[in-house]
């Protein structure tokens, strides 16, 4: 294990966290954990895996004959890589309500109806799943097909058993460079045939997997091995930018955290390595660990003033995707971990364009209040106690 020294504090900052935002690659993934393992997305019947969650929501849309003309109720608390999809189709997204604590509320979807709804995308926030059985019952009396969004919530049980299709992204939860899961109880997957995208592209997931995971100190005998390598990789890279301006993308936008959506995309499997590491990498030491890291940053922030955990107890079985604080103050805090080098995001921080209290107040709310941090499997001891000691100096401060 290497040394980990508390950086100082910076007047602009650092180009990446301190600690890794996602997880990084190490041989403890590998490890498979001494918690007794749970169900997860990959158990929710057919599956396809492709390269992200966005890929996977339009072949679902797709699947459910989406086209010009319908309406697809999207909820007003979202991710904007949520809404190219639904565009791509020709479809119009409408945004219906959540509760404060980020729940579907039922009785804005009866408000949010007509006949041109085909279909509606319910989201698992941050891990914690949604009440799917009020839903479903809601859909089957519409005859509206249900995505499941399980872009937050790879594993638990019933995880993506409720929806006509669900989609998962498999990058927030492994240590991979890409990947997403399109699955189905309900409908057969036969007919999505998905092809491999080529060696530049196999080659770059498994390049820039090792270099994240190089960045944070992790495996430094196969940095130095791969030293001459990579920098070798650095120079061609170099060379095909400069060589085309238009030359092909080798990866799909979302591995770069871009809000993009490339139909290009559609018929292309997730690479060798990132199905690999799905199976390899220990499912149980990541439930386990999340939710002792998840813990561990609740405890902490229990008793500060001025923000609150956006959930007051984790659910048995449940894995989170990041620890969701509310805070009063949040651009002072947001602004200030970010000098520090604190690892930390804002989901929902910009919402599709006319998304605003009118038409839902508590995502604005959240949209603009909610900082989430890692809690995944893959910080280490020294790491996590140096993000809870950052997080409690900037909301005492």
């Amino acid at each position: 294990m290497r040394d980990f020294t508390p950086p100082p504090v910076t007047a602009t900052p650092p180009a990446r966290p301190w600690v890794p935002l996602a997880p990084v690659l190490s041989r403890a993934s590998f490890a498979k954990g001494g918690h007794a393992p749970v169900g997860n997305i990959l158990d929710a019947g057919q599956v396809r895996l492709v390269t992200s969650g966005r890929v996977a929501i339009a072949l679902a849309l797709r699947a459910m004959g989406v086209a010009a003309g319908d309406i697809v109720l999207m909820p007003a608390y979202h991710s904007l890589s949520m809404i190219p999809p639904v565009l791509w189709r020709g479809a119009t997204p409408r945004f219906y309500r959540v509760t404060p604590h980020a729940q579907v509320d039922l009785a804005d979807l009866d408000a949010r109806f007509d006949h041109r709804v085909k279909a509606i995308v319910v989201t698992h926030y941050f891990g914690f799943m949604q009440d799917m059985a009020p839903i479903r019952a809601w859909c089957d009396r519409r005859r509206v097909a249900l995505l499941e969004d399980c872009a937050h919530c790879f594993f638990g049980e019933q995880v993506g058993a409720s929806g006509d299709y669900a989609i998962a992204s498999s990058m927030k939860f492994f240590p991979a460079y890409e990947g997403g899961v399109l699955a189905s109880r309900r409908h057969d997957l036969a007919g999505i045939v998905l092809h491999c995208a080529g060696a530049g592209f196999e080659t770059k997931v498994v390049l820039n997997t090792l270099e994240h995971s190089f960045a944070y100190g992790r495996l430094p005998g196969l940095r130095l091995l791969l030293a001459v390598p990579l920098r070798a990789k650095d120079l061609l890279w170099r060379l095909r930018k400069a060589g085309s301006a238009r030359a092909p993308a080798l990866a799909p936008a979302s591995s770069d955290s871009e809000a993009g959506f490339d139909p290009a995309w559609l018929d292309k499997r997730s690479s060798w390595f990132a199905r690999l590491l799905l199976r390899r990498v220990g499912h149980a030491r990541i439930v386990g660990r999340r939710r002792a890291n998840y813990a561990a940053l609740q405890n902490a922030c229990s008793d500060l003033a001025g923000a609150r955990p956006l959930h007051a107890v984790l659910p048995d079985g449940a894995c989170p995707w990041m620890f969701p604080l509310v805070v009063d103050a949040a651009d002072t805090v947001f602004a200030r971990l970010q000098r520090e080098g604190v690892a930390l995001t804002r989901f929902a921080e910009t919402l599709w364009d006319g998304v605003d209290a009118s038409v839902c107040a508590n995502s604005v709310y959240l949209s603009r209040h909610v900082l989430a941090f890692p809690c995944h499997q893959e910080l280490r001891a020294d790491e996590l106690a140096w993000l809870v000691d950052r997080i409690r100096a900037a909301l005492q401060s």
